[in-house]
């Protein structure tokens, strides 16, 4: 699959403008986070594009979000992709993560989320005045974007990426991405 039918299918599966916007920025991040690890870009872009492709059907339910992605997505990426997207809601699953590219889309994918509510409570609301420094305070403000798992976001160390470097690199992919994003 190549990126331009990802974003129909993605356009087809997904209504919400928001949550089309967090799947541009996992794309963006999950892209960097393959250059920094010297990965497959393209499929690890793929992976953060499509990650949320099933959350409108299934309602987000922890039960069925991500395995019933695995159906839509057979035979239309590579299963390595997949299996990512599958773990990245180990609820789903009963197992936990245990390869890089798991870790990777996990911690991706949820930190796009606490960047996002970082620039929103900035005057501007844009993520180019956003600085890292923010973004790992933030970290530490359990009842600030409440809803982000903190514990996900610091699997980026199970891939050899440190939290503040993590931060730096997921905050810059979304700067490139801003006009898209909203932000």
């Amino acid at each position: 699959m190549i990126r331009e039918q990802a974003i129909d299918m993605l356009n087809e599966n997904i209504q919400s403008e928001n949550m089309r916007r967090h799947c541009y920025a996992s794309e963006a991040v999950m892209k960097a986070l393959a250059r920094r690890l010297d990965e497959n870009e393209e499929e690890w872009g793929l992976a953060g594009l499509l990650h949320d492709i099933d959350v409108e059907i299934t309602n987000a339910d922890p039960e069925t979000h991500g395995p019933y992605a695995e159906k839509m997505l057979s035979g239309k990426v590579p299963d390595e992709v997949i299996d990512a997207i599958v773990m990245h809601n180990e609820m789903a699953t009963g197992k936990e993560r245990t390869t890089k590219f798991q870790h990777a889309l996990a911690a991706g994918e949820t930190i796009t989320g606490l960047i996002t509510a970082t620039a929103l409570v900035y005057p501007d609301k844009k993520i180019t005045s956003v600085k890292t420094k923010s973004i790992t305070k933030r970290m530490k403000e359990k009842a600030f974007a409440a809803s982000v798992n903190r514990e996900t976001i610091l699997e980026c160390e199970r891939i050899g990426i440190p939290l503040n470097e993590f931060a730096e690199l997921a905050l810059n992919a979304m700067k490139k991405i801003d006009k898209d994003l909203g932000l």
